[in-house]
């Protein structure tokens, strides 16, 4: 037998909504004066009210639908029987929706589920998914209290601050058990810009304040050492990588974004990071690759290692240029006529000459056997020997490949910095993350298309027992 959905409540069964009534009798009534009317903003306001009142009705009406009323369904080959029949309310995009659901059980001891949350692929067992695309990208981007009031004063969909602060949570959750999946099908959509000759990969990281970061132990035990607390107690390191296309001029044409909250080696990632380089050379051979960061030994391992093709590698010049500082400062004194007329000077010659590394690693050395016991001209030398085959700037400026690190700095300070380091927030693992991967999406252009995907993994087909076998709902 074929058993159809559950029928609409008479409301949502008409044709015509009746708030669709009130609506076309209000545009009437304006369409009749022939004077403007007293109040334009009385009039926006209203006219918003009764637009999402129409609104709210279809989507009520349309997600009636999904439901299910029978007696069994199968729901991943399980077996699931009806227990009730209820009302709830859904967060849609024009607002809240009432709508009547049969929920059903596979054993006592499991959750129900419902056939029109299934169908429609509701979010958090509460969006809609465009309202939850919304809120998402809404608190991504400000806090669960500014995006809450601001879709108040936008004047659709109202969702409370608790609400806006557990969706993403719930969302991420979703994400990371399928994120290697939807990496590479983001991947695959991606566009390489035409003009691109060359490829730049950096990594970085930058301290977030951490809830379980055990601040008040980690000072107790320093003062517990006899040492006055100091530094980010209780911050552990986030990371961030990019991966971004030059043309032929050196203009940076696209930039992908990635970030992640504290882990041990980084591991996701580099892996990540890996992963979309190798793509990119797979379909671009002939782009230049490009190794830029700061002298982390950890991010050098791993860009020199097995995983990343090999590639032109420069230490970014800025922080070149800042260990040099401090060697002219440990000889000269900081801010001294002779420390700036010297480290002008030779900034100048390791940017633009083509031997300036070893014109500068001889300049330290002459200072090491003249200052012997100042241990910093000492650490910088080492630091410019360990490093100088990738110190090569005025070879690499020449072919117009990037020399420094501040996309992924200026990555650490916009997906990272500017959204999770407001003046009394601590972050866990979750609720970071969840912040991160929805930034990371949208500032590399690549929200909509990720969404897609999360919503569609909240979808399940539910399927109806039939005497001939099984067919979908």
């Amino acid at each position: 037998m074929t058993i159809c959905p559950a029928t609409p409540s008479p409301s949502t069964n008409n044709c015509t909504p009746p708030a669709l009534d009130a609506l076309v009798t209000f545009i009437e009534a304006l369409g009749q004066g022939g004077s403007p009317c007293s109040d334009i903003d009385e009039l926006e306001l209203h006219l918003r009210e009764l637009t999402m009142s129409v609104e709210t009705e279809v989507v009520a009406r349309e997600l009636a639908k999904f439901d299910v009323d029978c007696p069994t369904i199968l729901v991943a080959g399980v077996v699931h029987r009806r227990v009730m029949q209820s009302e709830t309310t859904y967060h849609a995009s024009c607002g809240d929706v009432r709508v009547a659901r049969t929920l059903y059980r596979s054993r006592p001891d499991q959750p129900c589920v419902a056939p029109v949350e299934l169908r429609a692929g509701i979010v958090a067992g509460r969006w809609t998914p465009t309202a939850a695309r919304q809120a998402t990208w809404a608190v991504a981007h400000l806090t669960p209290q500014d995006a809450a009031n601001m879709f108040e004063m936008v004047g659709c969909m109202v969702p409370s601050k608790s609400s806006l602060d557990r969706l993403p949570k719930a969302v991420s959750e979703q994400w990371e058990e399928h994120r290697e999946a939807f990496d590479e099908s983001l991947r695959e959509q991606a566009t390489i810009p035409v003009d691109a000759v060359s490829v730049g990969i950096s990594l970085d990281g930058v301290m977030v304040p951490m809830k379980d970061g055990q601040r008040t132990e980690k000072r107790a035990a320093t003062v517990r050492r006899g040492k006055k607390p100091c530094g980010p107690a209780g911050y552990k390191e986030a990371s961030c990588a990019t991966l971004s296309f030059y043309d032929r001029e050196g203009i940076r044409l696209d930039t992908w974004r990635q970030a992640r909250m504290p882990q041990k080696g980084k591991v996701d990632l580099k892996a990540w990071l890996a992963a979309e380089t190798g793509f990119v050379l797979g379909l671009r051979p002939d782009l230049q690759l490009m190794k830029v960061s700061d002298g982390a030994r950890d991010n050098w391992t791993f860009l020199d290692g097995d995983t990343i093709p090999a590639g032109e590698s420069a230490i970014d010049f800025f922080h070149a240029a800042g260990h040099l500082s401090e060697a002219m400062a440990a000889a000269y004194g900081e801010g001294s006529p002779r420390y700036h007329a010297r480290f002008q000077k030779l900034r100048r010659i390791l940017l633009e000459d083509d031997d300036g590394v070893e014109k500068v690693i001889r300049a330290l050395r002459h200072l090491h056997a003249r200052f012997p016991r100042r241990q910093r001209i000492t650490k910088e030398l080492a630091y410019f020997r360990r490093y100088r085959h990738k110190m090569r700037y005025a070879k690499l400026a020449a072919q117009n490949l990037p020399i420094g690190s501040g996309v992924v700095e200026a990555a650490c300070k916009t997906l990272v910095t500017e959204r999770m380091k407001r003046s009394g927030m601590r972050w866990r693992l979750i609720g970071g993350q969840a912040i991160l991967t929805f930034r990371a999406l949208a500032q590399s252009g690549r929200f909509n298309r990720g969404w897609s995907m999360l919503t569609r993994s909240y979808e399940q087909t539910v399927e109806i027992p039939d005497e001939h076998g099984l067919m979908a709902a």
